[in-house]
């Protein structure tokens, strides 16, 4: 037996200001015969400032824990501990369009991030998207 449960609450703390704080709590049965369970959680925090009516800007703290490796396998002794921030700039290109660039780091407990010289602790990208709405 698998259950999760996602709790959130979004805050307009302003006319410009917006927050969105929200946990994530999994646990599954490890097998039938037992009683004991693998837990994942993962807590986070997004911030939202609106600089005007084409333009925001947005951070995120994340944080995430699998050590069993119930929904992210990794076979290093403690598991998937994961710290993440980003920050991203949205621009709304038409009123259903909004083009996204976001810079995101992430900062394991282990060499959980595959690279071409081997596995890192610490992963960083830049992603751009654009997301259209009908």
């Amino acid at each position: 037996m698998r259950y999760f449960h996602n709790f959130y609450g979004i805050f307009q703390v302003s006319g410009k200001v917006g927050l969105t704080v929200g946990f994530d709590y999994g646990a599954e049965e490890k097998s039938p015969e037992t009683t004991g369970t693998n837990v994942w959680i993962s807590p986070v925090v997004i911030a939202k400032f609106t600089i005007n009516d084409k333009l925001s800007i947005g951070m995120r703290a994340e944080y995430y824990e699998d050590e069993n490796g119930v929904i992210i396998a990794t076979g290093t002794p403690n598991g998937f501990k994961t710290t993440g921030v980003s920050a991203n700039f949205d621009y709304l290109v038409l009123p259903n369009a909004i083009w996204r660039v976001e810079v995101r780091n992430f900062a394991s407990k282990d060499n959980v991030f595959q690279k071409d010289d081997g596995a890192s602790k610490t992963d960083t990208f830049v992603t751009t998207a654009l997301a259209l709405s009908f």
